[in-house]
């Protein structure tokens, strides 16, 4: 038992006091007891007692603040074992609240390493540093030389920064600042949900596969089908996520289930398996969004699920389809203050010189073995350009004319028109809503195979659609989109029998196509360039390769490229060559040098 005692009162000192203690903080009293057996020490005990003074604070709190170094060259703390303040931590030699006799007790143990003290230790790659146990013979060569206040440790040269890869993510940030809400959606505008991650519907690539976390673009339709089996299906989006409105509020989407009965429609091939080893599932076969808006919002979303019965060994055409519907129009109409086109609306046309005007915009959407006699058709949608064809059977003793005649037949059958409409909602009574479409005929040259049979030259095999557009205007947000002019030409090809394994075969295949190329162009002509502005593009350092006006910018002090000692040292070299090459070329100099 070892008692530690205070013989005089522990106050602080008022005025004209003398039986005080000085220091506000407190006494530290410390002894070391050794337990020894003859001269053999056995143990050790490090006793310190700290008596506080029984006051409290009574002074002004100083308002100075703490200046904290720049830790890249003095770290914060400089001795992390020192964890007491106003006294001496036991075993921490970097303590300066320690004095040497009470260093003296613990002067042989004392912690090593960052924690006791050593906060910026030679690194590996010092060349004076012996810390690497296996020492490679190139490391005289390739060693760092540098003082301790620039190391891994301290100091700019090294940063210690590192990147870790992240996996791509569809969480953003919403348009929200404080004091600032969501301004709503735009067209085109990726729909947010509740956790700030987009909403998605599977939907095709450009590639034509399906791409299961698809953003859906605000005021964009569409309708898309996608292959899957029982081993690749995966389930979408949860139908509990709550979807942002655009004011910064959630809603929740009103979700309908519905079985299927006719899976006819949905599966297209099954391989034939025992029914004892069929293992079939619950999945989705469809899903119909519908979106009401108005204005920059969202009101509501409406959401019909097709479940069925997904065995192995069956592919399932699985559909999709989104549609925004405006709060003003319950049976899908387009209201009529948005009357321009939309991306991904049907193209309207009309046969104004027929009884019925009714017609039709089409492209081929082959099946099967892709032949255009099981061809099907579906309509051109605004703003997406379209690539598509199906192969004619031809024979050998084909009559050429008779071969032009039959593709421009099949080409014309995509057209059913003789106008377009300039709006989505023209009217079949007002001519002034529609624009006739331009026809560029095939041009065929009438040249003569000279009774050869399997080759006709100039057959009009694709059929090119042009359809120009602008954006003439707004409402609510919504850009209107209106069609201006429509061409159609066709270009022509030689086509020539292909001839199979010993020419047995009396058929060949003819590939007939037909593009859609959407062309925006301003809605206003642009203003004439003027001449001041043709002569000041030349001088124009933004549209030019060559800056003329910037020649002498690496002599400026804006240059950071290099010291600018050594810019004006390189500048005055070359206006010495440059003078040296003028005055060499001078023929009074030739006259001087042959003297």
């Amino acid at each position: 038992k070892v008692t530690v005692s205070l013989t005089r009162a522990l106050e602080l000192c008022l005025p004209n006091a003398t039986e005080c203690c000085p220091s506000p903080l407190c006494v530290v009293e410390a002894l070391q007891v050794l337990a020894c057996r003859g001269s053999v020490m056995l143990a050790q005990l490090l006793i310190q007692a700290e008596i506080f003074a029984n006051s409290s604070f009574a002074g002004n709190v100083s308002e100075n603040a703490t200046i904290i170094p720049n830790q890249a060259f003095k770290p914060l703390g400089s001795c992390p074992c020192n964890l007491t303040a106003g006294a001496c931590d036991v075993r921490c030699c970097c303590d300066l609240e320690c004095t040497p006799d009470l260093q003296q007790l613990f002067s042989g143990s004392c912690f090593t390493g960052v924690f006791g003290g050593d906060v910026n230790p030679p690194f590996d790659q010092l060349c004076s540093s012996q810390s690497m146990e296996f020492t490679p013979e190139w490391f005289p060569f390739l060693c760092v030389q540098s003082s301790l206040d620039n190391t891994p440790f301290l100091g700019y040269f090294y940063h210690g920064s590192t990147s870790t890869p992240e996996a791509p993510s569809f969480k953003i940030p919403l348009q929200t600042s404080p004091g600032k809400t969501f301004t709503g959606y735009r067209e085109g505008d990726p729909i947010i949900t509740e956790e700030d991650e987009y909403f998605t519907v599977p939907q095709q690539s450009l590639a034509g596969q399906c791409v299961g976390n698809a953003p859906v673009a605000y005021l964009h339709n569409f309708d898309v089908k996608c292959l899957t089996s029982l081993e690749s299906y995966k389930e979408g989006l949860p139908h509990d996520v709550r979807i942002n409105t655009g004011t910064a509020d959630f809603i929740q989407q009103n979700v309908v289930y519905r079985t299927i009965t006719d899976r006819g429609k949905f599966i297209t091939e099954s391989e034939s398996l025992h029914a004892a080893e069929v293992l079939c599932q619950n999945v989705t076969f469809a899903e119909h969004y519908k979106f009401i808006w108005k204005d920059k919002n969202i009101e509501q979303v409406n959401v019909t699920v097709f479940l069925g019965s997904l065995c192995d060994g069956e592919i399932l055409t699985q559909r999709f389809t989104v549609e925004f519907l405006s709060l003003k129009s319950s049976n899908g109409e387009e209201p009529l203050e948005s009357p321009g086109y939309q991306a991904g609306k049907p193209v309207r046309a009309a046969n104004l010189n027929a009884s019925d005007p009714l017609g039709s915009l089409n492209i081929w959407q082959p099946a099967g073995r892709g032949l255009c006699a099981s061809a099907t058709y579906r309509p051109v949608l605004f703003g997406v350009d379209s690539y598509s064809g199906c192969i004619l059977e031809v024979d050998i003793n084909e009559d050429c004319s008779f071969l032009r005649g039959n593709v421009t037949e099949k080409l014309n059958a995509l057209i059913q028109a003789t106008h377009i409409g300039k709006r989505d909602n023209s009217s079949y009574s007002d001519l002034n809503d529609w624009v006739e479409i331009i026809r560029l005929d095939p041009f065929s040259s009438n040249v003569s195979t000279g009774g050869f049979k399997g080759i006709c030259p100039d057959i009009p095999a694709n059929l090119n659609i042009r359809i120009i557009f602008a954006k003439v205007g707004a409402v609510q947000g919504v850009p209107q989109q209106q069609i201006l002019a429509v061409q159609i030409s066709y270009s022509t090809v030689l086509w020539q029998f292909q001839c199979g394994l010993g020419c047995r075969n009396t058929l060949s295949f003819l590939p007939i196509t037909a593009s859609v190329q959407f062309i925006e162009v301003p809605a206003q002509p642009p203003v004439p360039v003027t001449r001041y502005q043709k002569i000041y593009a030349e001088f124009d350092c933004n549209q030019n390769d060559v800056c003329w006006p910037q020649l002498l910018y690496p002599l400026t002090r804006f240059y950071t490229g290099e010291p600018y000692s050594q810019c004006l040292a390189k500048g005055l070299l070359l206006a010495f060559l440059v003078s040296l090459a003028a005055i060499m070329s001078n023929p009074w100099f030739s006259k001087l040098w042959n003297r």
